[in-house]
């Protein structure tokens, strides 16, 4: 992974100051691996950079946003909101690839997800179109896209996809512009089962990003473990109390066997 990982106490960023005149677009969109958190892509408006702490601002949520990546792994939710300060990160995982962005807390959830579904579809083609020139130039057949992601050596490795988030960025910046209130109106995805975290819980408390279901799997596989243990424990008590009474009963039907029919 790129980047040097968070101090137990996690740089807050001057938000109010950073805050002002900020806009509505995505401010950050990295691209990245699942299984091992390898950055593909990342991308950063500079919308903050006009302010006097506004480097520094980015920097804590480009810092924090890896320590996202970190956490993931293959079974982890796929889709949740981070919030952190004024700001949330929303994420994305679809085959293997995880999509984040960092938006103003204001920026409608909906409208954040449609924008990494976009982003998602763009990366798809931008993949397929580079693995058809390249099977061209070779003469061979062309090959999944995601064989690409799996071969991946270095950090940055599709950083010309840039120009495509920008451009996406662009038209998803106004949530109130024609074409992004016609995108709300026709999406049918439902939001409101979507994880919702805080930044603390996620990145101080070291928490895994693992989905419900896992971690309603590992409750009843601990709950089952209880249930066995302190089943075993009563069993043991029960032993000790009659076993006394079993060992006499024993020595009384062998003086009886003895004394009767032998």
């Amino acid at each position: 992974n790129d980047g040097n990982p968070l101090c137990s106490e996690f740089p807050r960023a001057p938000l109010e100051r950073a805050a002002v005149g900020r806009s509505s677009m995505p401010l950050l969109t990295f691209v990245a691996r699942v299984n091992d958190g390898m950055l593909l892509v990342a991308s950063m408006e500079h919308t903050l950079m006009g302010q006097s702490d506004g480097q520094e601002t980015l920097d804590v949520y480009k810092s924090q946003a890896k320590q996202i990546f970190k956490r993931l792994n293959p079974r982890s939710v796929a889709k949740m909101s981070i919030d952190s300060g004024s700001f949330t990160f929303h994420y994305m995982i679809q085959l293997g690839i995880c999509y984040l962005t960092l938006c103003d807390k204001g920026y409608p959830k909906r409208l954040a997800f449609l924008y990494l579904d976009e982003i998602h579809n763009e990366f798809v083609n931008h993949l397929t179109e580079i693995e058809e020139k390249k099977a061209r130039d070779e003469g061979r057949q062309t090959q999944d896209w995601d064989r690409q992601i799996d071969l991946v050596e270095r950090p940055y490795a599709y950083i010309k996809f840039d120009k495509t988030i920008k451009k996406k960025g662009k038209d998803f910046a106004n949530p109130n512009s024609r074409s992004n209130t016609g995108r709300l109106s026709e999406d049918l995805h439902d939001i409101h089962n979507i994880m919702k975290k805080n930044i603390n819980e996620v990145l101080k408390r070291g928490e895994g990003l693992e989905s419900m279901a896992e971690v309603s799997k590992k409750l009843q596989s601990e709950s089952s473990n209880f249930k066995w243990g302190a089943k075993k424990v009563s069993l043991m008590a029960q032993w000790q109390q009659y076993a006394p009474l079993v060992a006499v009963g024993g020595v009384v039907f062998v003086v009886l066997l003895l004394k009767y029919f032998l």
